[in-house]
């Protein structure tokens, strides 16, 4: 999403509102060997059944709909991980974002989607981005592109870090009454770089939740 096609107070309200971001400093590096941040963090069995819908079996992973429209593409480039946690805690984080972008679309943050793949920071996280683009009167439209992404699980198997990168140079506001477009012009805020804490549901059959959302923006890394 271009972010730079916010309006400043639009933006700024944004960023107040997400309790994790990160802004690339020297503490947000960290080796195989240390703990993943929040952990700890309890997962929730998500609280909403999903809705009837006639969308492809693709298109409901755990029986829920994450399908979006046509013009809203999320490309996730990655590898599966051998490992049978980290392969369906990166599954899932896929999930979180394509649930994200499904409230974004239908207009509202009570969707399905969100509440069987986001829990505490996570959902809070979630409901912040889909609520600005609700309020500006913003949908998206385009191609958003997830690389580079690597997966490190906790001790104690029920906690999964999944790291990636973020181009959203194609990927653009649209404004929901007129159609109209937003562009900018392209730029290393395009680019960002999330961890994602994922954590195992306890009654779920390798379903997993994102807990926390740490972003650092403007990823050099990335590009």
């Amino acid at each position: 999403m271009k972010r730079r096609t916010l309006p400043a107070a639009a933006a700024l309200a944004a960023t107040a509102a997400l309790l994790l971001t990160a802004c690339g400093s020297e503490d947000d590096k960290s080796s195989d060997n240390d703990k993943i941040a929040g952990a700890e963090q309890a997962s929730e069995t998500p609280k909403e059944s999903a809705a009837a819908s006639g969308a492809p079996a693709e298109d409901k992973p755990d029986g829920v709909d994450v399908s979006l429209p046509k013009d809203m593409n999320l490309v996730f480039d990655w590898e599966k991980p051998g490992d049978k946690n980290e392969a369906a805690a990166m599954a899932d984080t896929a999930n979180f974002f394509r649930a994200i972008y499904r409230g974004v679309d239908k207009r509202t943050t009570k969707d399905a989607a969100l509440a069987t793949y986001a829990t505490g920071d996570g959902l809070r996280y979630a409901k912040t981005q889909i609520d600005v683009r609700l309020e500006g009167g913003w949908t998206a439209t385009g191609t958003r592109r997830h690389y580079q992404a690597t997966t490190r699980s906790a001790s104690n198997g029920n906690s999964v870090e999944v790291a990636f990168c973020v181009d959203s140079s194609k990927f653009y506001s649209k404004e929901v009454k007129t159609g109209k477009v937003l562009k900018g012009t392209p730029s290393i805020t395009d680019f960002d770089y999330f961890k994602i804490i994922m954590v195992k549901i306890p009654t779920g059959e390798a379903l997993w939740q994102a807990s926390k959302v740490y972003v650092e923006t403007k990823a050099a890394k990335c590009q």
